[in-house]
């Protein structure tokens, strides 16, 4: 009559741990899962912010002189940090930790790109930032 209790104790462990190792394995690939559309969104959100940026500058270069126009751009992509700079024709994004970069190319601007707040105008067929 033991052996059939113990039998039973050692089957029901095993049900127990099969059990606990499919959840697992479900939850790892949730995670994973997750974890890919996380990076997948801040990619987006990084392209997004390089072509307000571009967009920016294309609309002052086909302006008239005199053409003057505030922009924000966000703090964080996604919950990540990011440097953004403009030069040589190219609008550069890249998140902390390298995890996304981008470049797009556009007009020649002067000046620099702030993250947040940005003043954009056209002076004698020139395109300035922040200047």
């Amino acid at each position: 009559m033991e052996s059939k209790k113990a039998q039973a104790g050692v089957e029901f462990i095993m049900i127990v741990s099969t059990l606990f190792f499919f959840m697992s394995l479900f939850f790892l690939t949730i995670q994973e899962n997750m974890a890919d559309e996380t990076k997948k969104r801040e990619n987006l959100l990084a392209r997004e912010i390089a072509l307000i940026v571009q967009d920016e500058i294309n609309l002052a270069l086909e302006s008239r002189d005199g053409y003057e126009r505030n922009f924000e751009i966000p703090k964080k992509v996604g919950n990540l940090d990011y440097e953004i700079t403009v030069s040589e024709g190219v609008v550069y994004i890249i998140t902390g930790g390298n995890e996304h970069a981008l470049a797009l190319q556009v007009a020649n601007v002067s000046g620099e790109i702030n993250i947040t707040k940005n003043n954009i105008k056209k002076i004698d067929g020139k395109i300035y930032l922040n200047e």
